[in-house]
């Protein structure tokens, strides 16, 4: 299992084979995408980063029941779980531009029936199945994102640029993606409170509508579509269930459960203390930190590889989140949201660096939205179990659970060093079972 960055010199493991390119080299990303490329797929994240907690908000409001709320969000979990990948095999197949505009479409109808639901005399199964199909059809723009770039990236860039400019790349999107998780939240607390408690999926609707369509309908959806002149060429689907992609996915799904788990035992904590008020501004500390370290990531040396980033910064993540549960007042929980961000940052762009790097062939999207499904439902069902607990056994207990969710993050991160570790020294081997091949052979055959 390798953590080094791709070769400029060979295409990555999910890299078409390789056909000339009728279009001139690109001098830089910014100008393969385009200028207004990188506005439109930031604004269009929110949607989905408003959507856990909106519903949460929505349905406790609308139904008087923390419970409900909180399994409300965690089936929104599951429907993006199960649907989110096949929404990535299917633009890998046919291309991203209609299954963005279908879920997008699909996406924000129900959001605004959600909005209508959670207050009407149906049954809570009826708040339930709306919810599910807000996660089913809810649109990956971070993992279809990535995608579209790495594909620019391979295709458009100089090959010498290409490690470096992936790398970087990677930083962004992961920043991108943490300051929508940070202050998606936030955007939704400023909606409920000024407003109404449907407020945050009408206008998670309409975000839906204008710049995920936007985003989908963008020249670069375009560009990384199969064409009839090359058809669509794909590794096996069983290489998605490798050790080397699953062990990226759990560390995405640990990402999750750190970022549920931190915000809502965050904002139960503050409560009782008199300062639920700060939550978001408190939550914020941490997206400071992580956006800054996401930005530099490109400036890292080569020989710091991806896998000891990823065991440096869990590890982080996991002392931050011990400083948090001994945390006793509001100036302890500011200094570890501070250090959490340093340590969340660069893992999440790491995990995404060993994705795009570990895609197999033609199935890059797929395992982009994989580990966006596995994000989303670690929040989802991180925030009703912290929930729960704080609510039956208060809020000091429930400020132990991040510890668990970090303590996951950097499992993986242990057992994919071991399986770096191994690979070096099966590859080891197999060169010297070929050198000493060699040497046996008679001289003639030389």
């Amino acid at each position: 299992m390798t953590s080094s960055h791709p070769s400029p010199h060979r295409p990555a493991a999910h890299q078409p084979p390789s056909t000339p390119s009728t279009e001139a080299p690109a001098p830089s990303l910014r100008a393969a995408a385009g200028t207004g490329y990188f506005p439109i797929a930031f604004i269009a994240r929110f949607p989905f980063a408003m959507m856990v907690v909106g519903t949460l908000t929505l349905v406790v409001s609308a139904r008087e029941s923390i419970a409900l709320g909180g399994l409300n969000s965690a089936v929104l979990g599951l429907g993006s779980a199960l649907v989110g990948p096949l929404l990535g095999a299917a633009a890998d197949r046919i291309g991203q531009r209609p299954v963005i505009l279908a879920s997008g479409i699909l996406n924000s109808l129900a959001l605004l029936a959600l909005a209508w639901v959670a207050f009407s005399p149906l049954p809570d199964l009826a708040v339930l199945a709306v919810g599910f199909v807000i996660g089913a059809t809810s649109p990956q723009i971070g993992p279809f994102s990535r995608s579209r770039l790495v594909h620019l990236i391979l295709t458009r860039l100089p090959a010498p640029r290409r490690a470096h400019s992936l790398n970087a790349t990677m930083g962004y999107e992961s920043a991108a993606d943490e300051t929508a998780f940070v202050f998606g939240p936030v955007v939704v607390g400023l909606l409920a409170t000024t407003m109404t408690p449907a407020a945050p999926m009408i206008g998670a609707a309409v975000l839906t509508l204008v710049f995920v369509t936007a985003f989908a309908l963008h020249p670069t959806a375009r560009a990384s579509a199969p064409t009839s002149e090359e058809p669509v060429r794909q590794a096996p689907a069983r290489e998605l269930r490798s050790l080397r992609v699953l062990v990226v996915v759990a560390g995405a799904l640990g990402v999750g459960l750190f970022f549920g788990t931190v915000l809502t035992s965050l904002t139960s904590f503050l409560a009782d203390t008199g300062h639920g008020d700060s939550a978001g501004l408190v939550y914020g500390v941490m997206g400071v930190g992580s956006t800054i370290l996401a930005l530099s990531i490109g400036l890292f040396p080569q020989r710091f590889t991806l896998a000891a980033r990823w065991l440096v910064f869990s590890s982080l993540m996991l002392a931050a989140m011990i400083g948090f549960g001994f945390a006793g007042g509001l100036t302890g929980v500011v200094w570890a949201m501070a250090i959490a961000g340093i340590g969340i940052g660069p893992t999440i762009v790491t995990l995404y660096s060993l994705a795009a790097e570990r895609s197999p062939q033609g199935r890059s999207a797929t395992v982009m939205t994989m580990l966006g499904s596995a994000t989303i439902v670690g929040q989802s069902a991180a925030s009703a179990l912290t929930g729960a607990v704080a609510e039956r056994a208060g809020s000091q207990v429930a400020m132990w659970l991040p510890v668990g969710a970090a303590a996951l993050v950097l499992l993986a991160a242990v057992v994919n060093a071991l399986g770096r570790q191994r690979a070096l020294r099966r590859a080891a081997q197999d060169v010297e079972r070929d050198a000493r091949r060699l040497r046996e052979l008679p001289t003639e055959h030389l």
